[in-house]
């Protein structure tokens, strides 16, 4: 059975893309105007998806106006001045703050992916922003006549109802970003908001089935937007134990741009379970340089050491562009990479094949 290998999500949007999205906003453009620029720039995110040999595509992220806040994106119970996310570089994201209940989603992402499917015969992949991420969006001083406990049984139920409306909708596999995962043993060393978090998403993957969670998975990384990071220096050692608790069966992780990957796979292979399969990161999204299919190959091969072949598949360390804004990186350079990802996975499986 051939490695499996799959993209995490986002692709860098055309300018005319993030053009429209600002004018849309702003009011100057139509809804309808905005939609039909998108979808231009969703079949073209496919068509050069299936150009690279990617046995799974997704549609790039070229509609969210970001991976974390696609289900709010237009409500109006929402103020600016949410959670600061502050990146290696300086650079900071802000989450926006709820004032007031209910906590409802404005988007689903099967609305995606539906739109995707109309466009390709291939498989689709869809990602879904994790309810630990979201539960940041209520105030530590609370909300008036809206309990914190209330905010959670409503994220939680609109969490499951968007990923159950991606596995209803066909998706090839649904992957839950999780990448505050890492930034939680930043913000608190001791792990006991990790611990949360895991368990905050334990109380929404538990409502799936056995059979319905083996297309379920988790995308963990230190961040990745305007070619920097928010938490690449956080130890893997103390997040895995508590990652591989999550009630999924993929976990696609952030290995290409690790210091050390050799102790990464160590340390993944030792908390690894039976029914879990790894997709190893093996291309590094905010490195300028392209991989070669070479190079892709022999992180493969170096991965396979340590993780049994069933249980092996390949990714890229995180998406290429997160955030509707996010040009740091040409769509070129990013389909060239995925290409070499493809290509390079399907060496090493020929190679592991022959006992090379």
């Amino acid at each position: 059975m051939p490695i499996p290998t799959e993209p995490i999500g986002s692709i860098p949007r055309p300018r005319e893309l993030v053009d429209a999205m600002g004018n849309w906003v702003q009011g100057r453009i139509s809804r309808s105007e905005f939609l039909a620029i998108s979808q231009e720039a969703v079949r073209d995110t496919i068509q050069r998806f299936e150009a690279t040999g990617s046995p799974i595509v997704t549609d790039g992220e070229q509609s969210k106006p970001s991976f974390a806040t696609y289900p709010i994106h237009g409500a109006s119970n929402l103020a600016p001045d949410g959670v600061t996310i502050p990146f290696a570089d300086g650079h900071t994201r802000q989450l926006p703050r709820l004032t007031s209940g209910p906590f409802r989603y404005t988007t689903y992402a099967s609305s995606y992916l539906k739109a995707a499917k109309k466009l390709t015969a291939s498989p689709v992949k869809q990602a879904v922003i994790s309810v630990s991420a979201l539960s940041l969006l209520y105030p530590e001083r609370g909300i008036p006549d809206y309990s914190r406990e209330q905010f959670l049984k409503d994220l939680i139920g609109e969490a499951e109802t968007d990923i159950r409306g991606c596995l209803e909708a066909g998706a090839a596999s649904v992957q839950i970003d999780f990448t505050e995962g890492r930034l939680a043993l930043k913000l608190d060393p001791s792990g006991g908001l990790l611990d949360q978090f895991v368990d905050l998403n334990n109380r929404v993957l538990e409502r799936f089935s056995q059979e319905e969670r083996l297309r379920l998975g988790v995308h963990s990384c230190p961040g990745g937007d305007l070619d920097a990071t928010h938490s690449a220096d956080v130890d893997y050692a103390g997040l895995l134990p508590a990652l591989f608790k999550l009630r999924v069966t993929n976990f696609y992780l952030q290995l290409a741009s690790e210091k050390n990957r050799g102790r990464v796979l160590g340390l993944i292979r030792d908390g690894l379970q039976a029914h879990h399969k790894v997709f190893v990161g093996v291309i590094d999204p905010i490195n300028p340089t392209l991989e070669t299919a070479e190079e892709v190959c022999a992180r493969v091969l170096e991965a396979a050491e340590r993780i049994p072949l069933d249980q092996l598949g390949t990714t890229d360390d995180c998406g290429f562009a997160p955030f509707m804004d996010d040009m740091s990186t040409a769509r070129e350079l990013a389909f060239s990479k995925i290409r070499a990802r493809v290509t390079g996975t399907a060496m090493a499986d020929e190679r592991l094949l022959r006992g090379v």
